[in-house]
């Protein structure tokens, strides 16, 4: 696994691009932290547990963090122990669904603390289906809608319900001008999340990829060098980058800084900032020790590994993305949204009215309810829907998959 302090280089960076807000505000991140009580939901997987490691680091009142995978809550907790150590608040794992009664139940009785106490004071959602690669069948689309939008919509009003003062949930820059499955959903997520802004706060961030977050490309890099695999990228498409602290430490601003509706996302700059996969890719070998070659065909850097290695080279298959909902480039903002450019230094805030069309909220939880009740779907059917919700909706429908590709 890269280490943090090397990633930077790259994701053509020579700085951490959080450090002079962090410095700014933290004297207020860590008063507000230490005196509050927090409830991370998909708290384990790579941006919560980075987001949970900057909220224990300022020794908060109460952490509780709720996640589906045992596995990395496990690893989460030997990580604070063996890194940070304890606290003087408290400090909890949960290993349950956030969309089940037995959340619901867990919210209700406050996870069952010692003193007796119920309700958090900002509840964090991080769970979402994130990749592009899940709208290629209807029943894993379904779960995306599950989690992106009915989920939040239910961790929200529970919430409310049990007396936090702020809700966070983490979008995506593909919610700007989608053209995917993924964004699309997480852009009606963020209509629903306008209507709860009625009852109360909320705030969000959109950003980059994580670099080496679990199940990205990057993450995909030191897998296939562990098991003698070649690296396959696309050299076509290009994407914004922060590291795992950075995605952290955006999460924890927005969620203390944010006012209602606010929206963050990292300023970064297209020429410097935003890099070609198989430029990464390119990097990233250099960086181990190894020369890239560049093989003509799957087949070609399948077969070459083991003759490569042994000269610190390395086989590398790059191609031209035509994949399905691949977009060529990412934005965090559209032309229709206000932005405030001013107030942080490498932050910028979409700043946001409670707009919503509720029809067409309702349209959507009845259609997806009728779906599930007649239970059977199409792909083709969910994608209707997402073009009446979006009118701007440009899906990108290619007929092929990323499972399709090394």
């Amino acid at each position: 696994m890269a280490k943090f302090d090397d990633i930077l280089p790259l994701i053509g960076r020579t700085k951490p691009l959080l450090d002079a807000d962090i410095r700014k505000y933290d004297e207020e991140l860590s008063k507000t932290v230490h005196e509050s009580r927090f409830l991370v939901i998909g708290g384990a997987g790579s941006i919560g547990s980075a987001v949970s490691k900057e909220i224990f680091d300022r020794d908060p009142k109460l952490l509780h963090v709720v996640d589906i995978s045992e596995n990395n809550m496990v690893e989460l907790v030997r990580d604070i122990r063996s890194s940070k150590g304890y606290g003087s608040g408290e400090f909890a794992t949960y290993a349950i669904d956030a969309g089940s009664d037995i959340f619901e139940s867990f919210m209700r009785t406050g996870g069952g603390r010692k003193d007796g106490s119920t309700g958090y004071d900002y509840v964090l959602n991080l769970s979402a289906l994130k990749h592009v690669r899940s709208e290629k069948d209807p029943y894993t689309l379904m779960r995306m809608v599950d989690t992106n939008v009915f989920n939040t919509d239910k961790t929200m009003k529970l919430a409310k319900e049990y007396g936090a003062r702020k809700y966070f949930c983490v979008s995506t820059d593909k919610a700007a001008n989608p053209v995917n499955m993924m964004g699309a959903s997480k852009r009606i997520m963020e209509m629903f999340l306008m209507r709860r802004s009625l009852e109360m706060p909320v705030s969000t961030a959109r950003f980059a990829n994580v670099a080496f977050s679990d199940g990205s490309l990057l993450y995909g890099f030191n897998r296939r060098l562990e098991k003698n695999q070649p690296i396959s990228a696309p050299n076509d498409v290009k994407r914004y980058f922060v590291t795992p602290k950075e995605a952290g430490e955006l999460c924890l601003m927005s969620t203390i800084l944010g006012e209602n509706r606010d929206i963050f996302f990292p300023k970064l700059d297209d020429e410097l900032n935003m890099v070609t996969f198989s430029d990464i890719a390119v990097k990233y070998l250099r960086a181990r020790g190894y020369e890239p070659v560049e093989c003509a065909t799957e087949d070609e850097a399948r077969a070459r590994v083991s003759e490569l290695k042994a000269e610190h080279k390395y086989p590398v298959y790059f191609f031209t993305s035509d994949t399905t909902g691949e977009k060529s480039f990412e934005e965090f903002y559209t032309d229709k949204e206000t932005l405030d450019m001013e107030r942080f230094e490498a932050l910028g805030v979409i700043k946001n009215e409670a707009v919503f069309e509720e029809s067409k909220l309702t349209m959507f939880t009845d259609r997806i309810g009728g779906m599930r009740n007649k239970g059977v779907w199409e792909r083709s059917e969910m994608i209707d829907l997402f073009n009446e919700m979006i009118p701007e909706f440009h899906h990108l429908e290619t007929g092929k998959f990323l499972d399709n590709r090394m």
